[in-house]
């Protein structure tokens, strides 16, 4: 991509996704995703009603008069983007790419981030971890993670969920809120690796899909390649039986998917390219808080 084409379009993403975190979602990523512990804010007089297991004896003494420790909620978190950029992103029928949807939730979420002042880190991955960015602060930070899930070309074509959320666990000892944005037309079985990561850290996965996915269209004909492994083959879409089957399965991964969300106790949600996503997320962030 062109860098002066490249800076206009990270420029626009800035736009409307910082806006979006600035006006719709101010306050529900905070409620939403949580500070992991405590710590010491300050010491007040002693009330009825407080727990008597926080009065601090030394200043108890020292004035003769019961006081307690005050803790707050320490608010600093860790948001980690695990994003699929395999060969399968690339498909889109209608508005955007399954990849440009994937960019701006991502850059939504991180520019919430930002606002809450909290680390923002990224990992691409495709069959194998294509880049690492480490967890740091600030806008130009997220300028940089926009410019490259806009630009970044990956080496391979096809998936490995397993393998991204591997590299979050090797590299993010400390619990983290962990965002995997993908299609999840993945073969190789990830349920293990995702409940392992689960139980480290938050993980909210985002679903991405286009709606010819979905429901394949009445068109005749149709010669189609797999993104991921470039096989072509022909397709008869005018057949009814053979759009029924395409629907079955479809309907099969999403339960199937949907099982490994529920056994590993992974909040999810689905966004098509051809929808606005910002109600899906309203409605994620808000069903965890409340």
């Amino acid at each position: 991509m062109d860098v002066s084409e490249l800076i206009k379009r990270v420029r626009r993403i800035e736009i409307k996704t910082r806006n979006l975190s600035n006006n719709v979602f101010a306050g529900e990523y905070h409620s939403a995703f949580k500070g992991r512990g405590m710590s010491f804010a300050e010491v007040r007089e002693y009330q009825i009603g407080d727990d008597v297991r926080d009065i601090d004896w030394n200043v108890t003494a020292r004035t003769s008069r019961p006081h307690i420790k005050v803790y707050e909620e320490e608010r600093e978190l860790t948001v980690m983007l695990l994003v699929d950029i395999s060969g399968s992103l690339k498909f889109g029928s209608v508005m955007r790419t399954q990849r440009e949807l994937v960019t701006e939730i991502a850059a939504t979420v991180a520019f919430s981030a930002l606002q809450n002042n909290d680390k923002v880190g990224m990992i691409l991955f495709s069959d194998k971890v294509e880049k690492y960015i480490t967890p740091k602060k600030g806008r130009k930070h997220i300028l940089y993670i926009i410019r490259e899930l806009l630009d970044f070309e990956p080496t391979q074509q096809s998936t490995d969920i397993r393998g991204g959320l591997e590299f979050l666990m090797q590299v993010q000892r400390r619990h983290c809120i962990g965002f995997l944005l993908s299609d999840f037309i993945d073969s190789p079985d990830f349920e293990q690796q995702l409940s392992i990561a689960r139980h480290k850290h938050d993980i909210v996965a985002v679903k991405v899909y286009d709606q010819r996915m979905k429901d394949l269209p009445n068109v005749g004909l149709m010669k189609l390649q797999d993104a991921e492994t470039g096989i072509f083959v022909f397709v008869d879409s005018s057949s009814k039986s053979v759009r029924d089957q395409h629907k079955q399965w479809w309907n099969n991964e999403v339960e199937k998917l949907d099982i490994v969300f529920r056994r590993c106790k992974v909040d999810n949600v689905s966004i098509g390219t051809s929808e606005d996503y910002v109600k899906p997320l309203q409605l994620l962030f808000k069903s965890r808080h409340q």
